[in-house]
């Protein structure tokens, strides 16, 4: 090999980035996305309202998940799962029912859950909501009812029922937002999650004030899209101002 031969193929090797080069450089590359993601989600939360003592619950509690989060990365990337894997799960017929019953169901509604996701009914009585929880209930282990009657609720047996009272129509004493978000913590951590459905908004709202019962429902939220768990609010317009229906409204991903 002649000197120009030589000086060739040396400049070809530096141009080629040597194995711990570019781990270095896929590393970094994680690292950086990796950061901008908590970033975004701690600005996301910011924007919801959370206090500074919410966001260090929310963030010690996402710690405490981080290695189950990164495994399950893992496994996408190595193997993406199929998607008709999630739509078996997430419509499987009831049991003694034939299976096109519960798409028909889903139908009905016109809503479609899935885990991780809230929606904002808006109407004058507790009906509509009360249709997609119905629906949906077959797809999560639990159901938490969050209401003023938490009895009108029928469909859901009870061995997978949870109710939580909010009002003093039954005979029971109010409970603030702080003491409902208590006592969903268990059920919305547990396995599977949980469907969550709520119809006393307004109630809280003129107990506590509008501003703390936002933030509860933007903890709320939150909380439902961290667990996979899902969420069901039934509100009556006309109980606030386009101003605050507007604000609350934005803390929901869907609305029907």
């Amino acid at each position: 090999m002649n000197d120009r031969d030589r000086s060739a193929s040396d400049d070809q090797a530096d141009e080629e980035p040597r194995a711990d080069e570019e781990y270095a450089r896929t590393y970094a590359a994680g690292y950086e996305e990796g950061i901008r993601s908590a970033l975004r989600e701690i600005l996301q939360h910011t924007a919801r309202g959370h206090t500074a003592q919410e966001l260090r619950i929310l963030a010690e509690s996402r710690l405490a998940r981080l290695s189950e989060e990164v495994e399950l990365k893992r496994k996408s990337v190595l193997g993406p799962p199929r998607r008709p894997a999630w739509n078996a799960l997430l419509r499987a017929p009831q049991p003694g029912r034939p299976a096109g019953a519960s798409l028909a169901g889903a139908l009905s509604s016109g809503v479609r859950l899935a885990p991780g996701r809230s929606v904002l009914v808006r109407e004058e009585r507790p009906a509509r909501a009360l249709d997609v929880v119905r629906e949906h209930a077959s797809a999560f282990p639990r159901v938490v009812i969050v209401s003023v009657r938490p009895g009108e609720v029928a469909g859901v047996p009870a061995e997978r029922r949870l109710e939580i009272p909010i009002g003093s129509s039954g005979g029971a004493g109010t409970i603030s937002p702080g003491e409902i978000g208590g006592r969903l913590k268990e059920p919305l951590e547990a396995g599977g999650g949980a469907l969550v459905y709520v119809d006393g908004l307004e109630f809280l709202a003129s107990e506590y004030s509008f501003d703390t019962t936002l933030k509860f429902v933007s903890w709320l939220v939150g909380r439902v899209e961290e667990t996979g768990s899902a969420l069901v609010v039934s509100f009556d317009r006309r109980s606030l101002d386009l101003r605050e229906m507007s604000r609350l409204e934005r803390a929901f991903p869907s609305l029907a």
